[in-house]
């Protein structure tokens, strides 16, 4: 059901300067006028959003939002948010965040004073956690797969901007004020789909009546079925009072029942009436979406649903762990009750690994359930406190892959686990080396050196190989330089050849990546020349803070360490070669740019998605500013290369 009147009603959206601009777009683009109607103007808007933010019919090119492909619009949409909520408070969120801090310093006993460096310090870190807690909404919120309705979408976002987080104890959420560094709320995936489904039954008298049968189904008692009248209450509270009652819905899964495994799998029919699997959930401590009627009642039309229940006190299976939730007929996700991002517990990896095996499309989740299996067994050797492995602390460290989960958000083990490490006494065994063979300056580098971990400086990479060093970080684990020694061979084959083997090897090409492919200023050389890649996050170039460096900044910047950019046919064949990259990674070629689309210069962007392995584009405007953890594929300089052979023949 769309749901325009309860908009109209809520915030005469009818009649907001967005929605006109989006009337007024639809006739300039179809030459048909939107009715004046209300709620013929809403959907308009509705659907201009989805189009944008969902990209349902796949027209946009594509980039990651997390570790997912999403249409490029939404990266603008987050922009638009990020600049009108979260940017301009920086510098009251850093002096709320630095008088916070002076005061518990000064309950401590300990006078702190922070001046303007540790205050523009306090100021970007506020306003990374701000944009990471906003993020997390903005990618569930816009996900395709996720059972709700745009319009409902639509009011939850809008609320959420306005919330802090919950205070548990007064049973409320915080009232957002511009400066303020108070995270947006968690995501609640059960209470979202809660709320839905009452505001649903407020305004449809067929939901409200399935509604009604199923609770009577289940034995609810008289005075507790719902009713219009409850409904039609619920639907007037503010969203936060609706949310908070959607909290306090979903019942606690205690410690003890946590250790319980035994149990059984329940298999809910595609297509069958959602009353059993949504009675099954309701005051269990399942964050599921599928707590609500109509989103078990959406997902169902999807495919099967699987649901383990573990042994309650009176030994009935009734507690429900996993989720494994069949899209036609593959496995469309699998989700637990560890947290309010759906990770598996850890004592129900194996549990759900078993059931997967005999399920179409375990294949992708392979990599998820070897990690887990592994992260549960290392936090079981820290808690008895025995020594990790170097294959443990490389895992652990996420130093050759990022550890994947069946969550919607990474397992909080990784972070509990790597505060209890000291990484100064882990590094000599990651590395395989003595403390004294990890140079901290330039200055050190010398014959025994097998690790480098500092700043990126002129020269350093001339160090690097004259040495053979083989690991460079700019701070450890997270900054880690990749050099691929083992140098590539480019060339000698044209654009024809180069899609068709990218075709052969089911790499997705974007539209936009193939307009670049056949361009004029594409070239490929006839005969093969070898490069060797060097991969880097802008994070790590030591570029002024002030602002985000630019394309062209960048660009300068790669020039002065003794790198060049790569030929443009480094991207397909880069492509080729690049085939086990992590799930969630993408990289840009540093590359001269092409001019894409509407004549705008762009580069190659490889990367990987539950679709598989990409070949698309991004825009590289010399004044595009970009964001320090983007990574980029550079080469190094030929006159370096050519100094190294030259001291060796000597």
């Amino acid at each position: 059901m769309e749901n325009p009147d309860f908009l109209k009603a809520r915030y005469d959206l009818h009649k907001a300067p967005e929605v006109e601009k989006a009337a007024l777009r639809t006739e300039q683009a179809t030459g048909e006028k939107v009715p004046q109607d209300p709620s013929a103007r809403i959907e308009n808007y509705l659907d201009r959003l989805e189009r944008l933010a969902m990209d349902p019919e796949k027209e946009q090119a594509r980039r990651m939002f997390g570790d997912e492909s999403r249409p490029r619009a939404l990266g603008l949409l987050r922009e638009m948010v990020m600049n009108k909520y979260v940017r301009p408070n920086k510098e009251k969120m850093a002096e709320g965040a630095a008088r916070m801090e002076e005061r518990a310093a000064r309950e401590l006993g300990i006078e702190a004073h922070y001046g303007e460096v540790e205050l523009e310090q306090r100021g970007e870190i506020a306003v990374a956690d701000l944009e990471k807690s906003l993020d997390n909404w903005i990618s569930y919120l816009s996900d395709a797969n996720e059972p709700y309705p745009v319009w409902f979408r639509y009011y939850v976002f809008r609320n959420v901007l306005d919330l802090g987080d919950y205070d548990k104890d007064k049973g409320e959420f915080t009232k957002r004020s511009p400066g303020s560094t108070r995270l947006f709320p968690d995501i609640d995936r059960g209470a979202l789909a809660y709320v839905e489904q009452m505001i649903e039954a407020a305004k449809d008298p067929e939901m409200l009546e399935r509604l009604r049968r199923a609770q009577e189904a289940t034995g609810t008692p008289e005075d507790q079925l719902l009713t219009k009248e409850k409904a039609a209450q619920f639907s007037k509270l503010s969203f936060s009072k609706q949310y908070v009652e959607g909290i306090q819905q979903a019942g606690e899964i205690t410690p003890e029942m946590r250790e319980e495994t035994r149990g059984e799998w329940v298999k809910y029919q595609k297509g069958t009436d959602p009353t059993a699997l949504w009675a099954s959930l309701q005051n269990k401590g399942a964050a599921w979406c599928t707590k609500g009627f109509a989103t078990a009642e959406t997902q169902l039309k999807g495919g099967d649903f699987y649901v383990y229940y573990t042994l309650d006190r009176q030994g009935k299976p009734t507690i429900p762990r996993i989720a494994i939730r069949m899209q036609g007929e593959n496995i469309g996700e699998v989700r637990g009750v560890a947290d309010n991002n759906q990770n598996l517990e850890g004592n129900m990896t194996t549990i759900a690994e078993k059931k997967m095996e005999d399920l179409p499309g375990a294949e992708q989740y392979q990599k998820k359930s070897a990690d887990m299996k592994l992260l549960t067994a290392i936090e079981k050797r820290t808690q008895k406190e025995e020594p990790l492995t170097k294959d443990d602390l490389i895992f652990l460290y996420e130093l050759e892959a990022p550890i994947e989960g069946f969550g919607y958000q990474r397992d909080p083990r990784i972070a509990e686990l790597r505060r209890k490490r000291n990484p100064e006494e882990d590094m000599p065994i990651v590395f395989g080396c003595e403390k004294s063979q990890i140079a901290r300056d330039v200055s050190e580098i010398n014959g025994d050196t097998k690790a480098y971990i500092g700043p990126l400086v002129p020269g350093i990479f001339d160090k690097f190989q004259e040495y053979g060093i083989e690991y460079m970080y700019t701070s450890f684990p997270e900054g880690r330089i990749r050099v691929r020694m083992e140098t590539m061979e480019i060339g000698g084959k044209n654009v024809e050849k180069l899609v068709a083997e990218m075709k052969k090897q089911k790499i997705n090409i974007s539209d936009y990546a193939m307009d670049m492919l056949r361009s004029k200023d594409f070239m490929t050389r006839k005969k093969a020349e070898k490069e060797t890649l060097v991969r880097i996050k802008v994070g790590d170039l030591r570029l002024p803070k002030d602002k985000l460096p630019t394309t062209g900044e960048i660009y300068r910047r790669i020039e002065e360490l003794g790198l060049e950019l790569c030929s443009a046919e480094t991207g397909p064949n880069y492509r080729l070669r690049y085939q086990n990259q992590p799930m969630g990674e993408w990289l840009s070629i540093g590359m001269k740019q092409i001019s894409g689309r509407n004549d705008r210069p762009a580069v190659f962007d490889l990367g990987r998605d539950k679709h598989g392995l990409w070949m698309d584009f991004d825009w590289a405007d010399p004044g595009r500013m970009l964001k320090s953890d983007r990574e980029f594929v550079f080469c190094l300089r030929p006159r370096t290369k050519a100094k190294l052979r030259a001291g060796q023949a000597s």
